[in-house]
């Protein structure tokens, strides 16, 4: 038995190979448009770069629209719209739950194996629905008595879905999938010796960017494995960057491109969560942000503060992101069970917090 410095032993480990149990809800409808569409995000990077430039605090969102999605949505993680009328969710089936290890004398968290918690059980879920909400099929992507059950923050594209299955649990372990989006069928390409929560594909270089718990690291892998996968050995990635923001904890992300307005460098556009504070007094703070995937570092964010109808904060798990006659657009799920897609749109006559010339105007100054 070949055992791991996270104190794992691999033979324990099933993982992702098949699409092991399609539920198909409408038998002639397809899962996706053929041929595929190009993905939103990354087809309008500048336009979002853009638009996003000019959010602040006082940003005014309005609801386009709030789509009640069909059947039990267990807790939505990531999302992608392909095309206009197809939408992808990835969610984890918990079947019985984590259970913290507890505290020592000292009020310490007690480790076991590298973390902090047992395994629970579950299922991985990518689910089709199309644009009003009806669901279309339900792919369970991970093994029964699998350890790897959480289906993290996804990509798309153009052509595949990128995910990661990981144990429900840091420090622990996770399996990068590329999926075929009109069969739901994954292959996998990566053991990787933490959990893995979320992933994006950077398309001009070939990278592909995977994100831990609380999105406090991010790992770089090629996305063509040498010598193809195995169940065997975990794959080293390339390189690790620690995230200097701790702003929010990323939940989602989406490949933007190389936008302009960024020098051309890699971005992604995360959405996320994070919980300021303890008890009583604690607050639940949403937000998003433009990040460069090389350095994990913001190069813009902006605090949300909208929640859902159900109470959660709306930035909660799933997003995605378009510009729609020059708008920003952002879509989010944050509910779980009975999820509901909300749709916003930035009001680019919103006031713009404090303004001014930061000094330079008024004696000839310019403002960059």
């Amino acid at each position: 038995m070949f055992w791991f410095g996270v104190g794992f032993a691999l033979a324990s480990l099933p993982t992702v190979i098949s699409a092991l149990n399609i539920t198909v809800l409408q038998p002639n409808v397809s899962f996706v448009p053929t041929p595929l569409p190009a993905p939103f995000a990354a087809s309008n990077a500048d336009a979002i770069a853009s638009a996003f430039s000019n959010l602040g605090r006082t940003t005014a969102w309005n609801l386009i629209r709030a789509i009640p999605l069909q059947g039990d949505l267990w807790e939505p993680e990531g999302m992608v719209r392909i095309g206009a009328d197809r939408i992808v969710v990835s969610a984890g089936e918990y079947t019985s739950a984590t259970v913290s290890y507890g505290k020592d004398a000292n009020g310490t968290s007690v480790i076991v194996n590298g973390t902090d918690r047992s395994a629970g059980s579950g299922f991985a879920h990518l689910v089709v629905f199309d644009g009003n909400g009806t669901r279309i099929a339900d792919a369970t992507i991970s093994e029964p008595g699998s350890e790897e059950y959480h289906n993290g923050g996804i990509d798309y594209d153009g052509e595949y879905i990128w995910a990661t299955i990981a144990q429900y649990r840091p420090n622990t372990t996770a399996t990068l999938v590329r999926v075929d989006p009109s069969t739901l069928e994954p292959t996998p390409l990566y053991r990787i010796a933490d959990h893995q929560g979320g992933v994006v594909h950077d398309t001009q270089t070939g990278k592909l960017y995977t994100l831990n718990w609380g999105s406090r690291n991010s790992s770089v892998f090629p996305s063509c494995p040498d010598g193809g996968f195995s169940n065997a050995t975990f794959t080293r990635p390339e390189k690790v960057r620690r995230n200097p923001s701790y702003f929010v904890d990323y939940q989602d992300c989406k490949f933007l491109g190389h936008p302009k307005l960024y020098d051309r460098r890699s971005t992604m556009i995360c959405s996320g969560v994070a919980t300021i504070g303890s008890g009583n007094s604690s607050y639940n703070l949403g937000g998003i942000a433009l990040v460069d995937t090389e350095t994990m570092a913001p190069v813009a964010e902006v605090p949300i503060a909208l929640s859902s109808g159900l109470g959660q904060r709306i930035t909660q798990n799933p997003m995605d992101v378009d510009v729609v006659d020059g708008r920003l657009r952002l879509y989010w799920l944050p509910d779980q069970h009975n999820s509901t897609l909300y749709i916003y749109e930035a009001q680019p006559d919103s006031p713009f917090e404090y303004g001014g010339t930061g000094g330079a105007g008024g004696a000839g100054g310019v403002v960059w």
